[in-house]
């Protein structure tokens, strides 16, 4: 089983080519035509030119938008670490599908379809078998069960999941990218639900990352001073009790990540895969979009980040990858609120691209670079 899912994936990340350099150097020409200070609008100009090295288009539209929010719970909040019990994820995962949370009400506003998934709730429907192949429509505000497992397995005491598990959660995230290009959308963003991923994703980036436990943990969802060092201690006794290997982002997954953590690195994965670009929120998504990396170098080049996380290693990961927000709101928030936030960003570059007069259209002698 293990082999053919290490097969799957691997077909499908054999497929993944670069930028496209040419639109990349003609969209860099258009924004330089426009009647403006060379280079002025910074990351506005630099993320549109990228999504048109992604398309492959010097005049892409992001009018489709989906939010694909991963759900799951994590065995290791029996360590308490965390300030509420796991029943908050099923309650919040199926708001999420009902409209009455804060992400779903962001993305209305921003005009952004929510897809919900279902990998690891405790709570929720019966766990899968194999590797989804669905052919079908998917709708959003619809909680889509791709559970692998009631959630993870308690890190503190034995390795979170197998690889097995692992590699059906990554390959949940490739499939649904797919699905969804297919179905016309042209942007995907990435959010998340479980209590307890601050947790695995803050043990995950020391791991990843080769920092102390210290620098990379935060109080998550409202944790005390008390909860914060337990916290801390779980995380730094689990990383050499359970062997963690840094140099293998699998084993490092495995042994102490979540199935929302690895949902959302096949999502970024899929964003290379199907040439769809893909925003990271939070922390935890940028955790995943680390793995993703790690998995296969060069997949930041498909990613855009939206904000940078209040929790402390939120621009530390961020910097690792060589990505920068576009946003900086001391948000924590997590299920995806940063990267609706950043909509709105993208809305105004693709409209100052697409519709301001050129130098040339006001007769004006174009600014060049000294």
């Amino acid at each position: 089983m293990m082999r053919k899912l290490e097969d799957h994936l691997g077909e499908h990340l054999m497929l993944v080519k670069g930028l496209d350099k040419e639109i990349v150097e003609k969209a860099e020409t258009r924004w330089d035509t426009i009647a403006k200070p060379l280079r002025s609008l910074g990351l506005l100009e630099k993320n549109l030119t990228k999504i048109a090295g992604i398309t492959g288009t010097l005049r892409p539209q992001i009018r489709k938008r989906a939010l694909i929010a991963m759900c799951a719970d994590n065995g290791v909040i029996e360590e308490g670490v965390t300030q509420t019990g796991n029943e908050v994820t099923a309650i919040v995962a199926r708001n999420m599908a009902e409209g009455s949370t804060a992400v779903t009400v962001m993305a209305q506003a921003a005009g952004v379809d929510i897809f919900p998934v279902d990998i690891g709730i405790v709570t929720e429907g019966d766990c899968i078998e194999g590797i989804p192949e669905e052919t079908e429509e998917i709708k959003p505000r619809t909680l889509l069960n791709r559970k692998i497992r009631r959630g993870t397995r308690n890190f503190a005491k034995e390795p979170a999941m197998d690889r097995v598990e692992a590699l059906r959660a990554i390959l949940v995230g490739v499939k649904l990218v797919g699905q969804l290009k297919a179905q016309g959308y042209d942007i995907i963003a990435t959010g998340e639900m479980g209590i307890g991923n601050t947790t695995t994703s803050s043990a995950m980036a020391a791991a990843l990352l080769h920092q102390p436990v210290e620098k990379m943990t935060g109080k998550g969802a409202g944790l005390s001073n008390e909860g914060l060092d337990r916290k801390i201690r779980v995380i730094k006794t689990a990383l050499v009790e359970r062997d963690v290997m840094p140099g293998d982002p699998m084993d490092v997954l495995c042994k102490v990540g979540g199935y929302d953590i690895a949902g959302l690195a096949g999502v970024f994965l899929g964003g290379a895969i199907y040439r769809i670009p893909v925003v990271i929120d939070g922390f935890i998504s940028s955790v995943a979009a680390l793995l993703a990396e790690k998995l296969l170098p060069h997949t930041t080049d498909f990613m855009i980040a939206s904000h940078v996380s209040k929790e402390p290693a939120g621009a530390l990961v961020l910097e690792a990858l060589g990505l920068k927000p576009m946003l900086c709101c001391e948000m924590c928030l997590g299920e995806g609120t940063g990267a609706m936030a950043a909509m709105p960003v993208l809305d105004m570059a693709f409209t100052v691209y697409d519709t301001m007069a050129t130098f040339d259209d006001m007769q004006v002698e174009q600014y060049k670079p000294l």
